[in-house]
């Protein structure tokens, strides 16, 4: 595509939305823009809505490396995918009129169930058991057997992950310029027949996790890939990877990570 200024708007429809939307949809149109139907026609995709609708809009759009996309919040500021609010209009017109804005890339977990089934992720992908009884997963990084593992599940999550699900259990919030993925324990039993690290730890980009489930009765495990569940029956094994594919955001200059998690939680 030769128009770098396609741009598809992505919005859970409803009557309120609908008529904001249309004033963006407007907008851009005056400002030069192409508003199209269709994610696979569009350089930019903007999401209206907050982290959820965003996470969403990568997901749906296929998690597209070949596009900008844009987050604008529809209340409020405390989004750390939004760089806009869609009542300051005028913000998103001087931004795509001066040198404010940066391109930040995103990376992406790979996720193979059983050998089979991929998929890819934003934020984390969880592993958590389906019934109120724990589970046993031996757990290898790379083809080292590390620990074997019994609680109620793991999350394994990006930088930009990290200040979501990873947050609430105790897991350390990661600057997303370090390319790497968390592995947080979620209510891990620690006694003389299972033992592990019992805190979160880092692995680099180029680490392999891979999780075997031990089949003892309770083999369904729930799994989630960011704000969707993946339900599967008999999953052995679990392979998980720091993926090379990013996505592309748009960024503002004075609006870094950093002071993103300071406006979200302090």
């Amino acid at each position: 595509m030769t128009d770098r200024r396609n741009i598809y708007f992505f919005y859970k429809k409803n009557s309120e939305t609908d008529e904001q939307c249309n004033m963006l949809k407007q907008l851009a149109t005056e400002h030069g823009f192409q508003v199209v139907d269709d994610h696979r026609q569009a350089n930019i995709i903007a999401s209206i809505g907050g982290d959820g609708t965003f996470l969403q809009a990568v997901r749906k759009t296929n998690f597209r490396d070949d596009c900008l996309y844009v987050g604008i919040a529809k209340k409020g500021k405390a989004h750390l995918y939004a760089d806009f609010n869609i009542h300051d209009t005028d913000k998103m017109i001087e931004a795509t009129n001066s040198e404010q804005i940066e391109v930040r890339k995103y990376p992406l977990i790979d996720v193979t169930v059983d050998g089979t089934n991929r998929f890819q992720c934003l934020n984390e992908v969880s592993i958590r058991s389906s019934i109120i009884k724990t589970f046993v997963m031996d757990v290898f990084i790379d083809d080292l057997h590390f620990e074997t593992f019994r609680g109620d599940g793991m999350i394994i999550s990006t930088p930009t992950g990290s200040t979501a699900y990873n947050k609430s259990v105790e897991g350390a919030v990661v600057d997303p310029k370090l390319p790497c993925v968390q592995v947080t324990e979620l209510a891990s039993l620690n006694n003389n027949t299972y033992r592990t690290l019992g805190s979160p730890f880092i692995l680099s980009a180029d680490r392999r996790l891979t999780l075997k489930i031990v089949q003892d009765g309770n083999d369904y495990p729930i799994i989630g890939l960011d704000n969707e569940a993946f339900s599967t029956m008999h999953v052995k094994e679990v392979d998980v990877s720091l993926s090379g594919k990013v996505i592309k955001t748009i960024k503002l200059k004075d609006n870094s990570f950093w002071e993103k998690v300071k406006r979200t939680f302090l």
